[in-house]
């Protein structure tokens, strides 16, 4: 791809605003809300560089026009480094960055490798989001600022049975996303948070292959369903839009109304 050069962001409406991003970093691209995120964007017209270290699949978005492939872990500065340094590379700038890569895999309190489990886990759901701001804020900054966001969970709102590293990290990206808003609101970089309730996307392909068990969760919510990744990469292009140029260290909860709900009594006109 032949590298562009930007033109002059136009002066906005509102101190501080800034134009829908024309680049966009999106790690954990291969699959469910990051692919669909990578993928609405490109669609958009936004050049996107997609990290996952799923290669296979990353091969299949890599076919999108604009959207350029990175195989990376991003638990490692090196991976977050490059997906930077890619954007500046290929598109010539860097306006917004997407950190979404998660993993699951919580064991048992006092199951043998529930420690080492963990620290998987809070390596790549929490160190990889300190690593990616890390390395987007100097170019961000450098550009006159822009957007991070960073997928959270109502799993960091509330807690599940079985899940309590997946949780832990959660919890701590959505504490993580109100300091960094915080440290960098001067320099004109937004940082939100995405919790999205139950998707449809790989870490609950489990839930699909029971539909029994799917059913009786989605009784729970109060929209009655499970959400698809393309409603969760709508929010998150909107708190990388202008539409939020005045919104910065908050946690947009989209799960279907899960998290307004005590879950002590039956939903009105659920059997």
């Amino acid at each position: 791809m032949t590298p562009t050069t930007p033109e002059p962001r136009p002066e906005g409406l509102y101190p501080g605003w800034t134009p829908a991003p024309r680049s966009v970093v999106v790690t954990g691209a291969a699959s469910g809300i990051g692919r669909a995120t990578a993928e609405l964007f490109a669609e958009r017209g936004v050049g996107v560089v997609a990290v996952d270290h799923d290669e296979w699949s990353l091969k299949e978005i890599a076919r999108l026009d604009r959207v350029v492939p990175l195989v990376g872990d991003v638990s490692t500065e090196a991976a977050n480094r490059k997906a930077v340094a890619l954007a500046v590379e290929e598109f010539g700038g860097l306006d917004a960055v997407v950190l979404n890569a998660g993993i699951g895999g919580t064991r048992p309190f006092e199951a043998p490798g529930a420690v080492e489990a963990a620290e998987r886990i809070l390596s790549v759901n929490l160190r990889g989001p300190v690593l990616g701001i890390r390395a987007a804020a100097p170019v961000l900054r450098e550009g006159g600022g822009g957007s991070i966001v960073v997928t959270a969970s109502v799993a960091g709102l509330r807690a599940d049975p079985g899940n309590w590293a997946y949780n832990a990290s959660k919890g701590a990206v959505i504490n993580l996303v109100r300091a960094a808003a915080i440290d960098y609101a001067v320099q004109g970089i937004r940082v939100n948070a995405l919790a999205p309730g139950l998707t449809w996307t790989r870490i609950n392909e489990g839930v699909r292959q029971n539909p029994a068990f799917a059913a009786e969760i989605e009784r729970r919510i109060p929209l009655q369903r499970f959400g698809e990744p393309r409603e969760q990469a709508e929010v998150v292009w909107f708190l990388t839009s202008p539409a939020a140029s005045y919104v910065t260290g908050t946690t947009l909860v989209a799960d279907g109304g899960l998290d307004a709900s005590l879950g002590v009594l039956p939903l009105p006109g659920v059997r």
